[in-house]
């Protein structure tokens, strides 16, 4: 991949209050900033009282935030990571979100390879997600990470999002059936990857096929409001399924009632099920 053109703000990092032993990086939805998203999300808390902060007080978070771009649907700039026309149909006008995918998906490895580097290589002690968008842009970064991330991440967090092209990620399953499906030297997720950085207009892989199984063997949870008035629970629904026939492991959480529109966390319900997961998840 060659290097993103796009201009990206500085990063809010909240510090640890000890010894840094891990890494969360966590983007914000269309329209947001890092430090909002950092700010929300850090005040929230699980049924105990306590933020997640408190509950991982060792970790460093990262939040990232998306450089402006044009939106063609709203005629305005805005902070997003990558452009989409509509969420009534993620499919529609797919030729939008290509540009923007590919820069914030070098952005945000660039972001990841550091903090991996600053925990010793220790890929397992890093955690990647997002909220809505930000699940979106962070989950393409994931797939299409193997060659620069050579183990597994500790986990993935999705909140009220969806996975952009499931169109092309549906052919590509479709392909590698018709003409794997008796063979074991090609895994799944070896050709899926490959194919993703081709829709981006990116250069092959060159990682080793244990590489690409390593990283695309990072444990998932996603999170996503039945009532979700913004993303609705039938993309996240979808998300889930091909990630799954991609082969990885994902586990989902539904609930109602989470505030704006239903499009956030809920709260404490959906804390404490981030927090059940990272610890059975993460050393």
């Amino acid at each position: 991949m060659e290097t993103s053109q796009a201009r990206f703000p500085d990063l809010h990092i909240v510090e640890p209050k000890g010894q840094h032993t891990h890494t969360a990086i966590l983007l914000h939805g269309r329209g947001g900033h890092g430090p909002d998203f950092a700010k929300d999300l850090l005040t929230s808390t699980t049924s105990q009282g306590l933020d997640l902060a408190s509950h991982f007080p060792t970790w460093r978070w990262v939040f990232p935030s998306a450089a402006v771009r044009w939106s063609v649907a709203f005629q305005v700039n805005l902070p997003a990571w990558f452009d989409v026309y509509t969420l009534a149909d993620t499919n529609k006008r797919q030729d939008l979100q290509i540009q923007g995918l590919k820069e914030s998906s070098l952005h945000v490895l660039d972001v990841l390879e550091h903090e991996i580097s600053l925990l010793g290589g220790q890929s397992e002690k890093v955690i990647l997600g997002g909220l809505s968008q930000g699940m979106s842009a962070a989950l393409w970064t994931l797939l299409c990470s193997p060659g620069r991330v050579k183990g597994r991440l500790g986990a993935f967090i999705g909140c009220c999002g969806y996975l952009p092209f499931t169109q092309h990620i549906e052919t590509a399953i479709q392909d590698y059936r018709s003409k794997y499906a008796s063979e074991s030297t090609t895994p799944k997720c070896v050709t899926i990857s490959a194919f993703l950085h081709g829709v981006l207009g990116c250069p092959p892989i060159e990682s080793k096929p244990e590489e690409v199984e390593a990283v695309l063997s990072t444990p998932v949870l996603l999170l996503h409001g039945i009532d979700d008035g913004i993303v609705k629970i039938s993309l996240g629904r979808q998300a889930c399924q091909l990630l799954r026939e991609i082969g990885m492991e994902v586990l989902m959480r539904e609930y109602f009632g989470a505030p704006n529109m239903g499009h956030w966390i809920q709260e404490p319900e959906g804390f404490d099920e981030i927090v059940t997961f990272l610890k059975s998840k993460i050393s």
